[in-house]
């Protein structure tokens, strides 16, 4: 069984990243979306809010599981019994850090392999923090984050 990590913050989770997992739900046998816990930052979303959002928002994909993890992402991979870790890429800009991001990984556990799956053009300019400052500043986030997510923060934020 292929199993493969989508590690993130996913601080909330987009239109895009719910299309990266989509794609890799269809490759691998199962996926798991893993939300990073980083004790030094303070996100928008508490985790456990991230999570019920991101199990809401992928609940048609059956071979998806949706967790949360503290410490190096290659560490959760294999105590996860995962051999891939997946990461959606945007536009260029993206490629060097995840690039560096999978060089560290795979020095420290080169059975792990990072796949890079580009999202649909639509969605290459969407990003959590985009996501973000359009909602604060009362406009429309429809376009970019699934609907159970409009609906979650349009509510919690007043808009």
């Amino acid at each position: 069984m292929k199993i493969a990590i989508y590690p993130g913050s996913f601080d909330p989770i987009t239109k895009g990243h719910l299309d990266v997992l989509e794609t890799g739900a269809e490759i691998f046998d199962k996926v798991i979306i893993a939300v990073a816990r980083n004790s030094e930052k303070h996100g928008f979303l508490t985790i456990e809010e991230r999570v019920d959002l991101i199990r809401q928002s992928c609940a048609h994909l059956k071979n998806v599981e949706v967790d949360s993890f503290n410490g190096l992402t290659i560490d959760y991979a294999q105590q996860k019994g995962a051999t891939i870790l997946l990461r959606g890429l945007r536009a260029v800009s993206d490629f060097e850090y995840e690039m560096q991001l999978s060089q560290n990984n795979s020095a420290l556990n080169h059975n792990i392999k990072t796949v890079f799956l580009i999202t649909k053009p639509k969605y290459n300019f969407i990003s959590s923090s985009s996501v973000r400052e359009i909602l604060l500043n009362g406009g429309d986030i429809t376009k970019f984050v699934p609907e159970e997510v409009k609906i979650y923060l349009e509510k919690k934020y007043k808009c």
